[in-house]
């Protein structure tokens, strides 16, 4: 008879039919229950902090707060809190960025189902578990130009958690007022934001900062954009 409990999963995907599809897998499997669903990154943060499930299914690129972001304020919140990114993108930075910010795991949606759910289970367990093809490139990884914290370089600066965060928002199109309400900011501190991003990235524009975004993947190239 068993005894032991099902693992607790919070779902963060903001693709409708991803999100129903991984749904319709977990429900299949007596091992799981789906403590909730987030359709974008501020929603994971919160859910996990009220739900604390037992494994947190990420995705990287979602609206408001990507996957990455999510990740460092749910573990900052909770260092023991796991979170398992099932993700399109995996390239060696994504994969080094993620690693950084102390993911337990990383799949790539190409995965089998049979690999979701051993992922999960390891990582419910305390251990890591990566994708054979991921672990692979990790195995054998080239090196590359490192930050002076090791991680792998995307571009010459580093940008705190409150700067990707107005970054994002301004790639996809929200004016200033608004990420001042959704980041329970003041609009001047809005604005500093945004300069000391252009400041950084050598931007000298919202349109430059939104093709930054998207060539970084802090967005996807979907996503419907308004240029203020």
């Amino acid at each position: 008879m068993k005894t032991t409990r099902p693992i607790s999963i919070l779902l963060a995907e903001d693709h409708v039919v991803v999100r129903q599809g991984l749904c319709a897998l977990l429900a299949a499997d007596p091992d799981f229950v789906l403590a909730g669903e987030a359709h974008n990154g501020r929603e994971a943060v919160d859910m996990a902090v009220t739900l604390k499930p037992d494994v947190i299914v990420m995705d990287i690129a979602m609206p408001v707060l990507n996957g990455l972001e999510a990740t460092r304020q749910i573990l900052a919140a909770n260092s023991k809190a796991k979170v398992l990114i099932l993700s399109a993108y995996s390239d060696d930075a994504y994969i080094e960025r993620m690693g950084a910010a102390g993911v337990a795991g990383f799949l790539e949606k190409q995965t089998s189902a049979e690999i979701l759910s051993k992922a999960i289970k390891e990582v419910a367990k305390g251990n890591t578990f990566f994708s054979p093809s991921i672990a692979k490139r990790m195995a054998n990884y080239p090196g590359g130009p490192r930050d002076r914290d090791g991680i792998l370089k995307v571009d010459a600066s580093r940008l705190t958690t409150r700067e990707a965060e107005v970054l994002q928002l301004v790639a996809e199109g929200a004016a200033n007022k608004q990420i001042a309400g959704l980041l329970g900011i003041s609009i001047k501190t809005v604005e500093k934001h945004r300069q000391r991003l252009m400041d950084k990235l050598d931007i000298r524009n919202t349109a430059g900062l939104t093709r930054y975004a998207i060539a970084t993947g802090v967005i996807e190239s979907r996503v419907q954009l308004t240029l203020v």
